[in-house]
């Protein structure tokens, strides 16, 4: 069974890798590198069972919240929301980043069902996740709150102010990812400002850190498996590859 499972993600996977392809070869522009680096992470929060969502119902008070706070890999998110039945495939048709077609460049909260921020600039989407988990908490609800961030945003001070936050208030709702995938728009992200040792940094902050390969979903699986069992914030930080499946 939990093979048949993990070959389903990968095909699924696949197809949204091509997909996300397509769309950003028409668009004539994107961020290749991060857009292809987060699909198995993507693919495994909403086909995997990890996120709690209701694609004909998308604002459903039960649902879960998954926040891209790397905004620039939208085009990976757009297609997994089509393929997940937010919205229908051929919204995509040569739509990525026109104007008024709710595929902008970055994610705008309201142009699509499943959008949950406005986000691009880098560094905003933990503090939002924070907000909402602690909403949540406040408001007895259970729910979850997953936070996509760049590995090039853990150098924005911003987010270790919501480090910080989240551990004093432990949010054991909340779950954060970096995409780890060591390049930012200046460069090699160690060239630029050095990040390591990034788990000891969460760690030290009061979080609990766990690295994984972000392309095997087994790692993802038991990773957010125990995430669900945390009694503290916890930050998946997940080895990838930019813009994994383009052989140049």
């Amino acid at each position: 069974m939990l093979n048949q499972k993990l070959t389903k993600l990968k095909h699924i996977a696949l197809q949204i890798r091509l997909d996300t392809l397509r769309i950003i070869y028409e668009a004539g522009s994107g961020h290749l590198g991060s857009a292809m680096s987060v699909i198995e992470l993507l693919t495994a929060l909403y086909f995997s069972g990890i996120l709690k969502y209701n694609s004909d119902k998308p604002n459903c008070l039960s649902r879960d919240y998954f926040l891209l706070s790397n905004g620039h890999a939208c085009p990976a998110l757009y297609c997994v929301l089509a393929r997940a039945g937010f919205f229908t495939k051929d919204k995509l048709e040569n739509n990525l980043f026109k104007i008024n077609t709710g595929l902008e460049g970055h994610p705008l909260r309201g142009s699509l069902p499943g959008i949950e921020i406005s986000s691009g600039s880098l560094g905003m989407g933990l503090s939002a996740g924070v907000g909402i988990a602690l909403g949540l908490r406040l408001n007895h609800q259970e729910n979850k709150v997953v936070v996509m961030m760049s590995d090039g945003e853990q150098q924005e001070g911003s987010t270790w102010e919501a480090v910080m936050a989240a551990a004093h208030y432990k949010l054991n709702n909340l779950i954060a990812i970096v995409d780890n995938n060591r390049i930012q728009i200046g460069g090699w992200i160690e060239k630029n400002m050095g990040i390591e040792p990034l788990a000891k940094k969460y760690q030290s902050f009061g979080w609990q850190a766990i690295n994984i390969n972000g392309h095997n979903f087994t790692h993802i699986i038991k990773a957010f498996s125990r995430a669900d069992k945390s009694k503290k914030p916890i930050v998946i930080i997940a080895k990838t590859i930019p813009a994994k499946g383009i052989p140049t």
